[in-house]
């Protein structure tokens, strides 16, 4: 039955191998079901080496390479098609892009599976049934990962470490060795089950077997250790800041009138509940004035004046325009209680389609534009700034830029605040909000740093510098949370260093595999 499946071509290199990657969207949020990536890359691995092994002979179809190509795409395609399906959603709050579901629901994810096809098609001629192209295998695999992350603006979404969020204490080597060096170990512990298929001893199989269960096991001793001792350490701290977080739960809505506009404040005014002998940073979500910029919401600056006082600031998402290029921004601001702009940060990872369309001008002939309502492409900010304000330093991302741990890496050393504003209606009910959330707790830990949420019809939270949530709004709830943060001046893995020199230890032991065969 295996050798009549093993000689269906269109089993092998189709329908596995999409299958298998579909399945893995339930080893992320919300399922967390992890142990599922412990079935699916230990088959990839095998069907990479039967296909590079037995593809003359089997398929017998020219060029026999392409079929490597093939199941990589398929697995790719699979593994993207349920990761991002939250992506569709997004295209349905405008009537004109509703045309456009199909495309994108095919396209995107098979763009984005080019790079594991790639992948198995340089990296499948030179694996063998053995332990060292595990390590191969792994390593290629996070290496395309890393290039995911890297090219055409980057798009590092469900990484196979996200598979790990839900434990906190096994993140904890994130500050250690950083994301995608953790990325890369996680892949190679997820395919070594493959080796109890080989012909080794029963004392080797277990002896590997208990390796792996021992990493682990350390991994959350040590984790465990780092959130204990942390929390005697945080009652010692003296610098904090009051911070309450707004979550209003508002519709997506474009095209609203500037009455309509009014009523979201006076709502966001309503749950912030300003104490005006409190001194308090409010922090408000992304997206919450619909495709208003900054001059036309100063209309109603009497309603901030009335209601904040002077040991108050704000900080909320808006577009603002740039007076020198007369293009508009994505931009975080903090403002008094005037709504006087004292500090202002410009995204500076623009969601492609999203805020801003790749060769505009030609595609707008086709009726192509940004998914954002009020104006064309947003221009990009810069270069990474921090807020700064009396005694806080704080790293802003607006929205998707939690994702990219580069941000991070590139923060001031003296961060001891990050600060996340989004708009995560754009998701509706879908997986997205939950796997959009899990980022954040990845970006606190890597940072050594409190992360403070605000999320519109997302999860808005206080994280603590080891991941732990502190309080928390579910989705499509609407509140506050107040808290008083302490500030903890950041510190940083040296994330890609270590990757790569970990990288380039898994490209000797190719190297040594080789020179031993031609020894032989």
């Amino acid at each position: 039955m295996l050798n009549k499946y093993l000689n269906n071509k269109y089993l092998v290199l189709y329908l596995t191998p999409f299958t298998i990657g579909f399945l893995t969207v339930f080893s992320f949020q919300p399922f967390n079901l992890t142990f599922i990536n412990f079935l699916v890359l230990p088959i990839f691995f095998f069907l990479t080496v039967y296909i590079s092994k037995k593809s003359k002979s089997t398929f017998r179809k020219k060029p026999y390479k392409k079929n490597l190509f093939i199941f990589g795409l398929f697995f790719g395609f699979g593994f993207y098609l349920s990761g991002i399906s939250w992506i569709v959603n997004s295209l349905t709050f405008d009537e004109s892009f509703r045309i456009f579901i199909p495309v994108a629901l095919i396209l995107i994810p098979l763009f984005l599976s080019l790079f594991l096809g790639l992948t198995t098609l340089f990296v499948g001629p030179l694996l063998n049934y053995n332990v060292f192209s595990i390590f191969i295998f792994s390593g290629s695999i996070a290496f395309s990962d890393f290039l995911r992350a890297k090219l055409f603006t980057g798009f590092p979404w469900n990484l196979w470490a996200y598979s790990f969020s839900w434990s906190t204490e096994i993140l904890q080597v994130l500050n250690l060795i950083g994301l995608y060096a953790f990325n890369l170990i996680v892949i190679t512990f997820f395919i070594l089950p493959v080796i109890f298929f080989y012909k080794f001893s029963i004392i080797k199989k277990f002896f590997i077997f208990f390796a792996i269960i021992l990493i682990f096991l350390g991994l959350y001793i040590y984790g465990s250790y780092k959130i204990n001792i942390n929390k005697s350490y945080l009652e010692n701290i003296n610098k904090k800041i009051n911070v309450k977080i707004i979550s209003p739960n508002f519709e997506l809505q474009y095209g609203l009138s500037l009455n309509q506009i009014k009523n979201k404040l006076s709502k966001l005014i309503r749950y912030s509940d300003p104490n005006t002998d409190k001194k308090t940073l409010f922090i408000w979500p992304e997206g919450i004035f619909s495709g208003y910029s900054y001059k036309e919401i100063l209309t109603f600056r009497d309603m901030i004046k009335k209601n904040f006082s002077k040991n108050h600031y704000i900080i909320l998402g808006i577009n603002k325009l740039d007076e020198k290029t007369g293009l508009f921004l994505n931009s975080l601001i903090l403002v008094d209680n005037e709504f006087d702009i004292i500090q202002q940060y410009n995204k500076l990872k623009l969601v492609p389609f999203g805020e801003f369309l790749p060769f505009e001008k030609t595609l707008n002939k086709f009726g192509l534009k940004k998914i954002t309502e009020g104006h064309g492409s947003f221009q990009r900010g810069d270069k990474k700034v921090n807020i700064q304000l009396d005694q806080l330093n704080i790293l802003p991302l607006i929205c998707y830029e939690v994702i990219f741990t580069k941000l991070i890496q590139e923060a001031n050393s003296n961060t001891n605040l990050i600060i996340n504003i989004s708009e995560d209606a754009w998701f509706g009910n879908t997986i997205g909000p939950e796997q959009h959330y899990a980022k954040a707790i990845f970006r606190a830990i890597e940072n050594n740093t409190f992360l403070l949420r605000s999320a519109n019809k997302g999860i808005s939270a206080i994280i603590d510098n080891k991941g732990m949530q502190i309080k928390k709004i579910n989705r499509n709830e609407a509140g506050n949370i107040e808290f008083q943060v302490p500030l903890i001046k950041s510190k940083k893995n040296k994330n890609d260093l270590i990757f790569i020199i970990l990288l380039i230890t898994y490209l000797f032991i190719l190297i040594f595999t080789k020179i031993k065969k031609y020894e032989k």
